[in-house]
């Protein structure tokens, strides 16, 4: 299993280089690399000039060193990630939606339905709290351990505590 380069905000933006200030806000992204995910920070002008293509993003605001960082990520955010998952393949990503299927189901915004097979692949069917319509999410027969640090890198990457 493929880990993800993750970073706290260094402070700077990944697009022009220039210091972000505590308390300026930014705009946080997960890129795709060769290497799998990456997290990188924007400042807020540089994003809504340039509009870096990124995989997914959110805004936040840069806390001062001496401020006690806050953890917290939107459910919407959340399902905003899943969904974006959605028509993926690859394995490394597959994980990363059933780590998050998970963590949604934790926060009831995902009910289970029923697993199916799919050939050798298991599926299971969720419903999101409030809409018909299923979604799907393959399950990859993680351990304890995968899910974990799974689990322990998507809070990394979010700065939250999931």
């Amino acid at each position: 299993m493929a880990d993800w380069t993750i970073n706290k905000p260094l402070g700077e933006c990944s697009g022009t280089g220039r210091a972000i200030e505590p308390g300026e806000e930014y705009f946080g992204a997960l890129v795709e690399t060769e290497e799998g995910l990456e997290r990188r920070d924007y400042s807020v002008e540089y994003w809504e000039k340039e509009k870096p293509g990124v995989f997914c993003y959110w805004k936040s605001r840069l806390a001062s060193p001496d401020e006690k960082k806050e953890l917290f990520v939107s459910d919407e955010m959340l399902m905003a990630f899943f969904e974006r998952l959605g028509n993926e393949t690859d394995p490394e990503k597959l994980n990363f939606r059933f780590v998050l299927a998970l963590v949604l189901m934790r926060k009831r915004k995902l009910k289970y339905d029923a697993t199916k097979m799919d050939g050798a692949r298991e599926v299971w069917s969720l419903r999101v709290v409030g809409e018909k319509d299923p979604v799907e999410v393959v399950n990859p027969h993680l351990d304890d351990e995968q899910i974990e640090l799974l689990t322990s890198q998507i809070g990394q990457i979010l700065q939250a505590d999931l």
